[in-house]
């Protein structure tokens, strides 16, 4: 009799379980953890993409958590010990990559401690340089780049930023030593590249095209492996084209749960996502930031995370020849 009563209790407990699962999210919020700072370019996709869920995922208030720091370890560890039922969530960009080999003791396992759920979108990269450079195509750039090694100033956004990662492959690709120059951020990066305090930067299109527009920088590259479309862009050469055989960096983002979250909630999720990723309202804004939404079987789970581990074997060795870490 005892061992019906524990049979019933497990049948109840898998009943209750099945339930919750089939009700999700059950007008319940459900958080995005963004780690990084509010008003970035991760963070404005985050909420665009929260206001393209709330539909398909039953209504539900999809709201933001920023988390920064430590190369966007910090937030990423928060999910990795979030309860998994699908009501906590992260977006991160390229940073998930660059995470196992940027920085130290990292606290979780990107391959391991994650279930993966489709990644968002691409974000394109413009190699940009001070007003005042005298080059006027990528052919005359690279000459000067190879005449001055050594005496290059490279500006950054920070450690492990988006600007920092395309830097420290332009300089790989092009075996030259080029000086590092970080900033807080890639407002204060572009302001001395316009009042010639550094000579390059290597930043997402979300960043540059303004600068661009208003001739305030001269642009002489985009990182794609196909020339953009977008009209203030697309008479830019690529840097393979430039000769850079497989250079191409473009800065994606991507959805992520805890590790161990059900599969029926994981299958929601990922069914409201690739809803959202046709949503007219959000393909525009996106388009607006010069990303372009995702719509290969990368937006699959098991792309996403077959992605994510070439992009770990591409920025690992890259970094490590750096020496850089974001503590």
């Amino acid at each position: 009799m005892k061992h019906l009563f524990v049979l019933a209790a497990l049948a109840l407990g898998v009943s209750v379980a099945a339930q919750a699962q089939q009700d999700y999210p059950g007008g319940k919020p459900v958080t995005i953890v963004v780690p990084f700072s509010a008003g970035g370019p991760t963070d404005r996709v985050a909420r665009d993409l929260a206001e393209a869920l709330r539909k398909p995922l039953g209504g539900a208030s999809v709201v933001i958590d920023n988390v920064p720091g430590a190369g966007s370890s910090i937030g990423a560890a928060k999910v990795a010990r979030a309860k998994p039922d699908g009501y906590t969530l992260l977006l991160n960009h390229i940073g998930m990559a660059t995470i196992p080999t940027l920085v130290r003791n990292v606290p979780f396992k990107v391959e391991t401690d994650f279930e993966y759920l489709g990644i968002v979108n691409d974000v394109p990269m413009t190699l940009i340089a001070r007003p005042s450079m005298a080059a006027n195509s990528y052919a005359e750039l690279a000459g000067w780049v190879a005449a001055n090694k050594g005496r290059i100033n490279l500006g950054n956004a920070g450690v492990g930023s988006a600007s920092h990662l395309c830097g420290l492959l332009y300089q790989s690709a092009m075996k030259t030593d080029m000086t590092p120059v970080p900033y807080k951020g890639t407002a204060p990066a572009v302001t001395d590249l316009i009042g010639g305090q550094i000579d390059l930067l290597c930043d997402q299109t979300t960043n540059t095209s303004p600068q661009i527009e208003a001739k305030k920088v001269k642009a002489y590259a985009v990182t794609t492996s196909k020339r953009l479309a977008t009209p203030l862009l697309k008479d830019l050469p690529t840097l393979q084209e430039a000769g850079l055989r497989d250079f191409q960096v473009t800065i994606w983002h991507g959805l992520y749960a805890p590790k161990g979250t059900p599969a029926p909630v994981l299958k929601q999720i990922n069914d409201a996502l690739k809803v959202a990723l046709k949503d007219p309202d959000f393909v525009k804004k996106q388009e607006g930031l010069g990303a372009v939404v995702a719509s290969d079987g990368r937006i699959e789970p098991e792309g996403h995370k077959k992605f994510v581990a070439a992009e770990i074997a591409k920025w690992s060795p890259v970094i490590k020849a750096a020496g850089v870490y974001a503590d």
